[in-house]
């Protein structure tokens, strides 16, 4: 792969003399479900899937996307002084934001570069295609632009960040956590609320974890995702009136359903009960 991306690469830029190769993994959950952005606890793994880039600095302030998955949007060129999402980027949103993002944390970066990529996760399958394009991206910039005080915890909540303001997917911290944190033949127990984790080693012996691909295309951005967010927001609204809480996470089943009075719209309440509840599955299905 890493020769077909130069190639590629010298195809579009004239050579690969200089260019550098990435890569960075996909993701899947094996549970803990609409529990990352209500401060619960997932348990997901890097795959050995994901994307590949290879990428070189210009002298110039162009950024320059290519996609050999998606070749028919052919080169997408931005300005590092317009960094603005635009629907004719379309999937260079996703590495643009992450460029916004280093700006707005205190990393601008000053001078452009070229990009190509090629990946491996099916587009939609929610295996996480658009958190490793992100973490790619962060990683390409601080090794392209020498920023050595950002951990791969940074890298991840950068990513979040530009997923949230940039490209308007109100998503948890889960799938870049695990694309930039993952671990071979590890999952990782992540608390969402505190960011303290622990690696899981997963031997199964003669037992296999099977993804399956229902080729039922899935988008964050232009699903209901965002209204699920925003239903369990007002659930933790409603029960914060009467209880000293920060997120759904913070509650056992058992206080729940002492509680769950407080909530009187019954979407939001069976929002905020499956929450909870995969919460605790959760934290049961790892002890």
């Amino acid at each position: 792969m890493k020769q077909k991306l130069f190639d590629k690469f010298a195809e579009l830029f004239g050579s690969a003399d200089g260019a550098r190769f990435y890569f960075s993994p996909g993701r899947v959950n094996l549970i803990g479900e609409h529990t990352d952005y209500n401060g619960g606890h997932v348990f997901p793994c890097a795959l050995t899937m994901g994307t590949y880039g290879a990428a070189r600095k210009r002298d110039d302030r162009l950024v320059h996307f290519y996609s050999m998955n998606l070749d028919r949007f052919g080169v997408v060129e931005a300005s590092l002084d317009d960094l603005t999402n635009k629907k004719a980027y379309n999937w260079a949103n996703y590495p643009l934001g992450v460029v916004w993002a280093f700006a707005e944390k205190g990393h601008p970066i000053d001078t452009g570069f070229d990009m190509v990529i090629w990946g491996n996760i099916p587009n939609g399958s929610g295996l996480s295609s658009s958190a490793s394009l992100e973490v790619l991206t962060g990683v390409i910039l601080t090794d392209l632009f020498g920023i050595t005080d950002l951990s791969m915890t940074d890298l991840a909540l950068i990513g979040q960040y530009s997923e949230n303001n940039f490209n308007g997917c109100n998503c948890g911290i889960m799938d870049q956590f695990a694309v930039a944190m993952g671990k071979k033949d590890n999952a990782i127990f992540l608390d969402t609320n505190t960011m303290k984790y622990e690696y899981a080693p997963i031997h199964l012996e003669d037992a296999k974890i099977v993804i399956t691909n229902s080729k039922v295309k899935h988008s964050l951005v232009d699903s209901a995702y965002n209204d699920r967010r925003r239903e369990c927001t007002e659930a933790l609204a409603a029960l914060k009136t009467e209880l000293d809480i920060t997120a759904l996470g913070d509650l056992t089943p058992e206080a729940f359903e002492a509680n769950k009075a407080l909530i009187t719209d019954p979407v939001q309440l069976k929002r905020a009960k499956h929450a909870v509840y995969e919460n605790q599955r959760t934290i049961d299905a790892v002890a």
